[in-house]
């Protein structure tokens, strides 16, 4: 499996950075031990804000262009998004956009998993919220969903690796939505 895993935002020190590279990890050695993981950075596709005026007088970004190729050639993307006033930043919201401009369905059918880590106790409740609703309208086919609060209690830098037991067996659930058959549209519960 080819995983396309990323931090939906441009800070160099996030810890969506760090949580999004650590489930993979752990993806790969627990999951799917077979996955061949590639991680990107926001950094690497910065563009002008998307405008229609832009997009009338340039054309469509080839870092937009490449980052819509990037989720086209994976089977399953891992995202872990930091939150912003209740929100995605506005260098993923920026990326999104100029995608979406290629094919609405930006996902393109992928299954997804959509992280989040938080200094404070709510986990991400408001992006990865947000986020999971817009999912099916984008194309996603959205396997889990899972947010990690107190970060500073949850993470252990000594040793690379969540520290509550109950943050790692959540996390190792919701990857395992990867392997998991999708969810049939109109089945009953």
């Amino acid at each position: 499996m080819k995983l396309l895993a990323f931090a939906a935002t441009n800070s160099r020190i996030s810890i969506n950075r760090t949580l999004v590279e650590y489930a993979a990890g752990r993806l790969g050695a627990t999951v799917l031990p077979d996955a061949e993981v590639t991680l990107l950075d926001l950094n690497t596709f910065e563009m002008p804000i998307y405008s229609v005026d832009r997009e009338a007088a340039s054309g469509i970004p080839q870092a937009a262009r490449d980052f819509h190729d990037a989720i086209g050639d994976a089977d399953a993307v891992l995202v872990s998004f930091a939150e912003h006033n209740g929100s995605v930043t506005s260098a993923w919201k920026n990326l999104f956009d100029w995608m979406s401009r290629i094919d609405a369905q930006v996902w393109q059918g992928k299954p997804v998993i959509f992280l989040a880590a938080t200094p404070g106790p709510r986990a991400g409740a408001g992006v990865l919220g947000q986020q999971a609703q817009l999912a099916p309208y984008f194309g996603a086919d959205l396997r889990g969903v899972q947010g990690i609060g107190t970060w500073g209690e949850a993470w252990d830098a000594e040793t690379g690796s969540l520290s509550r037991p109950e943050d790692i067996a959540a996390l190792d659930a919701t990857l395992s939505g990867l392997v998991a058959a999708p969810a049939q549209k109109g089945a009953a519960a």
